[in-house]
């Protein structure tokens, strides 16, 4: 394994092992709401179908971050990213289709549509602040498909089993991104991260009552 391949992999590690125990989340300033996996629960489908939209979503924003000449190196590993989304969006379409679920409309998340907002504008900006919210998504899924996997183990195990087979992708993701938008320019980046985490402080707590993954 190269040099970088060692560090991606320890800062998955290292963020996969900071979410092992669910009240002792280090990364975030902010835990998820109490009142998001009842609601989820109670509505398991429509939240398949928008973490289905979400997969499609991460591939498409994957292979649109490499319009970033910051980003040329990187194409072959946001390529892999991409496909790996698109593998995950096809074992989501199977689990709708065995559900009896219709691929219907997406309903906009309003914590991903915050984070998105908050990308700056100008070239060197934009990049490192897509980067980071591309990061935090994949780091919020990483953490809730571990609640799920905990929730769903008694009454749908092999949904259980799907959502911990998808942890350390989810845990890769976001250690890649991180370290693209360090690459480009650690101070900044770490800076960034500090304004997207309170950000994501106030998006979180923000109520709705759609069963959505974010």
């Amino acid at each position: 394994m190269s040099k970088l391949g060692n560090v991606k992999a320890a800062v998955a590690l290292t963020f996969h092992h900071s979410l092992s125990t669910l009240h002792e989340v280090h990364l975030w300033r902010e835990p998820i709401p109490d009142n998001w996996l009842p609601k989820v629960l109670a509505n398991l489908d429509s939240m398949l179908l928008d973490h289905c939209h979400l997969e499609r979503k991460a591939a498409v924003s994957a292979l649109s971050l490499m319009k970033y000449p910051e980003l040329a190196t990187h194409a072959r590993e946001l390529n892999a990213i991409a496909q790996e989304e698109l593998e995950h969006f096809n074992l989501l379409l199977d689990l709708l289709e065995q559900r009896g679920v219709l691929f219907g409309v997406p309903h906009p998340s309003p914590w991903i549509s915050g984070l998105m907002r908050f990308i700056r504008k100008g070239r060197r900006e934009q990049v490192i602040d897509h980067l980071i919210a591309a990061s935090l998504i994949e780091g919020r899924s990483c953490e809730k498909f571990q609640v799920l996997v905990q929730a769903l183990r008694n009454t749908e195990p092999a949904l259980a089993e799907f959502y911990a087979n998808l942890v350390a992708s989810e845990g890769n993701h976001y250690a890649e991104f991180w370290l693209m938008a360090c690459k480009i320019d650690i101070t900044e980046a770490h800076n960034r991260l500090d304004a997207f985490l309170n950000l994501d402080a106030e998006l979180i707590v923000q109520s709705h009552e759609l069963p959505l993954l974010h």
